[in-house]
């Protein structure tokens, strides 16, 4: 698990569930009574937390739970420092598989014949159908704000696709950026004074800020859409998104193939399976919206 080779998938998708494979005889690891899987999480932030859930969740599931598996969890609590460091530890264990959530946690090099022992889930999502839908939900809305860390590959990857969609709708894209959780308060809150509507796309400090982002939400009275249906309890309106526990779960349904022997290669990163309309009815209310108006949107 090289996090150097992250920057090479990032550019062509947001690679949230990679699952690695240690170079041991996938076969034998079926054969063994209990099985050992490393989990690397980037951060502590609810999106991840869910998917890490569904995975578990998946391969309990499938027998995969008491003794019969040993899981060695670390999170990196956003350093990339401490990244590299326990993604290397986790290597040198040799467990059965390893899995890496979120970018740069998560790596692969190709997506649909992968040959570095690599594959996983990936959590992008449709952009542009997210931005239409912004527009159908709030179609006085002329200014379209845009908050996430610019650090962050996979945001840089959706931003630039929300503004050729905003663009595309006649409507004018105002941005902040936000380097840490601690600079998500000002930004918010001078974005929201400039705009009509925010688009928040699945960003990790965005994402670990949502509380914070609400509550400027609710005083400045201006609507949040996020590309994320987990991010909308805590500061969204709705959203046509991915659930990340489903993320999850898929993910679960790929390692389960592999620990009974499938190949990697053999494996193409997939797509979320199923995206869902996810609505918080206090805020529809504040902003005087319905549900059939928001399925109408849709």
């Amino acid at each position: 698990m090289k996090i150097k080779r992250m920057a090479a998938i990032a550019a062509a998708a947001l690679t949230i569930m990679v699952l690695a494979g240690c170079g041991k005889s996938t076969s034998a690891a079926a054969d063994k009574s209990q099985v050992k899987i490393g989990i690397l999480q980037l951060i502590d932030q609810q999106a991840l937390t869910a998917a890490r859930k569904g995975f578990t969740e998946e391969l309990a599931k499938a027998g995969y739970k008491g003794k019969k598996i040993k899981l060695d969890y670390v999170n990196a609590q956003g350093d990339q420092s401490n990244l590299q460091m326990m993604s290397q530890r986790l290597q040198r264990d040799k467990n059965d598989l390893n899995l890496a959530i979120a970018t740069p946690a998560a790596l692969v090099t190709t997506t649909a014949k992968p040959d570095k022992n690599a594959t996983g889930v990936t959590d992008m999502v449709d952009v542009a159908g997210q931005i239409n839908f912004l527009h159908k939900a709030f179609p006085k809305a002329k200014k379209v704000g845009l908050l996430f860390n610019a650090a962050e590959e996979n945001s840089q990857v959706q931003i630039k696709l929300a503004k050729a969609a905003i663009k595309k709708l006649g409507l004018t894209a105002v941005e902040k950026t936000a380097a840490t959780t601690n600079d998500v308060e000002q930004s918010a809150t001078a974005l929201m004074k400039q705009s009509d509507v925010v688009y928040i796309p699945t960003d990790n400090t965005m994402a670990a800020s949502m509380p914070t982002i609400g509550k400027i939400s609710t005083k400045e009275n201006i609507p949040v859409v996020t590309a994320d249906a987990t991010m909308v309890k805590l500061a969204g309106v709705a959203t046509v998104g991915i659930n990340y526990e489903d993320l999850g779960r898929q993910t679960g349904k790929l390692a389960v193939q592999i620990l009974k022997g499938k190949k990697v290669s053999d494996l193409p990163v997939e797509k979320p399976a199923k995206t869902r309309l996810v609505t918080d009815p206090t805020r529809m209310k504040q902003f005087g919206l319905t549900e059939a108006a928001l399925k109408q949107a849709e």
